[in-house]
């Protein structure tokens, strides 16, 4: 490097943020994502064996996708060429693609293409990369905040490996933190800086495990204090950040993991669990209207019988809803997510009518007994429709002994939870004395279409 590039390279170096500068130079500096990139995991091993196929990293932002894209290129002594799939087009991605096979056939350098938010590239954008991809020609790197599995050609998929980054966790935050104070180069180290813990501590808590977020904090409030030593407490941490942003997409992952979270609570009984999960989806903006249905739909998914009134109460606060809206609203749904979390649960009804439709696709079709069919026409009595049918209500109990199928098939079975466990006593005993009268029960002939169609008057009962 010349004396003048060496001067372009600390004007660069000084315009760029903290959390840039402080990237990481090595797999030794790197801190995080150890599920795949500590030792013996296999992205290390790949790195090892120099066996590296096309990579898509997955994750939220100030995870480190850039940076560990970077040390790869700097481990594998490859040419790092960036790209962001917002600004960029295919006479980029071409010419970055003619000068990587160049530059492998004279000189045997391999070249890393890194296409940030890669799933902003449609379809035929990701087709061009397919043939150098596949020839090895170039090692891509895409990183994404999408799903890769919605948002990345499935060709393009099963040529790559896919990494799942998390978010850093509060002590590698701190860590990184306190690196970034310390180092005299690229960090902060060259200056008298006293950083209380609880400001700290605060960063690493609010940031959300975004380095890059906790690291700009950082440097917001040390560089804008005038005393000196540099005092940064609680109170500057606080004034040097923003109010949390919360990630959400209405149709994105986020969206539905949120929604997901929430009703798997609300199964699980941990009102705690269910009332975090519906604040984060209020906090993110999330339609009231899509979580109530959520609610209405679980009432009789997942606690049915056992709890009739969870639905009447499902319902209730839907209509509330729509009357009061947000803010008020969010009292509502807090009222029916803690009462649908404790009361008791029971799938028996979702389990019936997915046995019941399974039998009705897959199974003979069972026909209707004679004596179940509609008699209100001129001519049903000719065809024995009707005859023999028993009227429950005039008889003791309002149950008679009579069968309902040509068949004996169970598909409810309640459970001994809550009001269920009443049902279920109650069914036993009636199961037991219609298992009698099915004995008796012929097939019923195939229907046959009756000469006049006309209805009569339904004044009876049937």
């Amino acid at each position: 490097m010349d004396l003048f590039e060496s001067i372009r390279e600390g004007h660069r170096r000084r315009a760029q943020p903290l959390a840039a500068r402080m990237r990481p130079r090595n797999l030794a500096e790197f801190v995080g994502q150890e599920h795949f990139i500590g030792p013996g995991k296999l992205l290390r091993r790949m790195l090892e064996a120099d066996r590296l196929a096309s990579l898509i990293f997955y994750g939220p932002p100030g995870t480190g996708k850039t940076a560990l894209a970077q040390v790869i290129a700097h481990h594998t002594k490859s040419r790092f060429r960036p790209l962001n799939a917002v600004a960029a087009g295919i006479k980029e991605v071409r010419d970055i693609l003619t000068t990587a096979r160049t530059d492998l056939e004279t000189n045997g350098e391999r070249t890393i293409l890194f296409l940030d938010e890669i799933h902003r590239f449609n379809r035929s954008q990701q087709d061009v990369l397919l043939p150098d991809v596949e020839e090895g020609i170039i090692l891509l790197i895409g990183a994404t905040t999408q799903n890769p599995y919605f948002a990345i050609n499935t060709p393009l998929l099963s040529r790559s490996h896919i990494f799942t980054f998390e978010a850093h966790t509060r002590e590698q935050i701190r860590m990184l933190l306190e690196r970034a104070i310390r180092e005299p180069q690229r960090g902060l180290g060259h200056l008298p800086i006293e950083a209380d813990s609880d400001a700290l501590d605060f960063l690493a808590e609010l940031c959300d495990g975004d380095a890059r977020r906790a690291l700009t904090a950082l440097e917001v409030g040390v560089l804008s204090a005038r005393e000196r030593p540099i005092r940064f407490t609680l109170e500057v941490a606080q004034d040097s950040i923003q109010k949390k942003i919360q990630s959400f997409d209405p149709t994105g992952d986020t969206h539905y993991d949120l929604a997901s979270a929430l009703i798997k609570s609300l199964r699980g009984s941990d009102p705690d669990a269910g009332i975090y999960w519906l604040a984060r989806m209020l906090e993110a903006g999330e339609e009231p209207r899509f979580i109530i249905r959520r609610m209405v739909i679980f009432a009789s998914e997942d606690i049915g019988n056992a709890d009739p009134r969870a639905l009447m109460l499902a319902t209730s606060a839907l209509q509330a809803i729509e009357f009061i809206g947000l803010p008020e609203a969010q009292l509502t749904l807090a009222h029916l997510a803690t009462y649908l979390a404790t009361a008791p649960k029971s799938n028996a009804a979702t389990l019936a009518i997915a046995a019941a439709r399974k039998d009705v696709r897959d199974g003979r079709t069972l026909p209707v007994p004679a004596h179940l069919r509609d008699s209100h026409y001129a001519g049903a009595e000719s065809f024995g429709h009707g005859t023999g049918y028993q009227y429950a209500h005039n008889y003791d109990g309002g149950f008679v002994d009579q069968a309902y199928m040509t068949e004996d098939r169970r598909y409810y079975e309640p459970t001994d939870r809550g009001y269920e466990a009443t049902i279920r006593q109650r069914l036993e005993q009636y199961r037991a004395r219609l298992a009698e009268a099915k004995r008796g029960v012929q097939q019923a002939p195939p229907p046959i279409v009756p000469p006049q169609s006309a209805r009569e008057s339904e004044s009876a009962p049937e």
